[in-house]
């Protein structure tokens, strides 16, 4: 059986962040993947990078990853795009929250200002008329995930971590990980495998939640920032079975990305009509110039959502040596290298740079 420093099981970005920290320390370290690296949940991902403030632990945790983020702002690998994001308000009574959104961000050192209704035009000339401004966070960005997700694991490889492609885990054992073709690891494991999760931890409850996109052929230079609306945390955050919200993201290749819808308890990847309908005519409400373009492509992927809305990321209770980083729903990738990071700290008994009790996956432990 061979021995690693941490067997790492699933290469989504969190997973491919958290071998690549792990063999950046000089640990030993395994990585299993059944199948192509970041090709799950983080292949359907939009790849925006944002911070969201509405609970002061998902701030935390984005803030200190957004910095973090910046280490590859110049990596072709990444295709990292600063584009900044754009928070429009629909109605005058949205621009009240503007301020203290502003002041939040800003006490987590991050830079935002507000935009009225003349430069909100000005940025981007192609919204609907009458709304009434926004927010502007102009050292946002979007990056390509399963891109970034690959980068990673073969940076970790580079640095002598050892990929297993193709081995899937099949069950935790008293000192490591069996492998589906008989074989053992033995070490420290750390799980990131997302809506599976509950597979080999099932007292860490997952919900997958289905949501769909829309991209269409290149228009270069139509949309120039990432566009959201300002109720967009109602729908990340609500608890319905089904919601939608505005939200356009311009790529480096002249295409938009069109989002978001959000779906429980939907664990196919079949489009689902009637809320694609719903989201695209939310997206036509602020972005009337999408009814003229060619979409090329439409898709689905489930986001893992842990019953809070907050990402388990430390050790997995009543277990020895086993760690989990996963549940990050839609902001996995913004929050990735922050992950990564509070990870190694954990595991290797420093102090973390944020308070890690958070996301301590006890918390919710069946």
């Amino acid at each position: 059986m061979k021995a690693y420093d941490l067997v790492v099981i699933g290469a989504g970005i969190v997973g491919a962040a958290c071998a690549e920290a792990a063999a950046g320390e000089g640990l030993r370290v395994a990585i299993i993947e059944p199948g192509p690296i970041g090709g799950g949940s983080t292949a359907a991902a939009m790849g925006h990078l944002v911070a969201m403030d509405d609970d002061p632990a998902e701030l935390a945790l984005s803030a200190y990853s957004l910095r973090l983020w910046e280490t590859y702002s110049n990596l072709p690998e990444a295709e990292f795009n600063r584009c900044g994001t754009l928070w429009v308000a629909r109605e005058p009574s949205e621009m009240e929250c503007v301020p203290a959104k502003i002041a939040r961000l800003a006490a987590a050192g991050l830079q935002a200002r507000i935009v009225d209704a003349q430069e909100l035009y000005r940025l981007e000339p192609q919204l609907a008329p009458g709304l009434s401004g926004g927010l502007l966070a102009p050292a946002e960005a979007v990056v390509y995930p399963p891109r970034m997700a690959r980068y990673l694991v073969e940076r970790a490889c580079a640095q002598g971590a050892h990929l297993y492609a193709g081995r899937r885990a099949l069950a935790l054992t008293a000192d490591g990980v069996r492998l589906d073709d008989g074989s053992g690891l033995s070490g420290p494991v750390l799980v990131t495998t997302g809506c599976a999760l509950p597979e080999l931890l099932p007292e860490l409850p997952m919900r997958p939640r289905k949501g769909q996109l829309v991209i269409t052929d290149r228009y270069p230079a139509l949309v120039r920032h990432q566009l959201l609306e300002l109720g967009y945390a109602d729908s990340a955050h609500g608890d319905a079975g089904s919601s939608v919200a505005f939200n356009v993201q311009p790529r480096p290749t002249g295409q938009l990305l069109i989002g978001s819808s959000r779906e429980f308890d939907a664990t196919d990847r079949t489009v689902s009509g009637a809320l694609l309908r719903r989201m695209l005519e939310r997206a036509f409400e602020f972005l009337p110039v999408l009814r003229d373009l060619q979409a090329i492509r439409v898709w689905t992927g489930l986001r893992p959502a842990t019953p809070d809305g907050r990402p388990y990321l430390g050790a997995a209770p009543q277990r020895s040596d086993l760690w989990v980083a996963a549940g990050h729903e839609g902001l996995g990738v913004t929050t990735a290298l922050g992950s990564a990071r509070l990870l190694m700290d954990l595991i290797l008994g420093r102090t973390a740079a944020i308070d890690p009790a958070p996301y301590a996956p006890a918390r919710v432990a069946i």
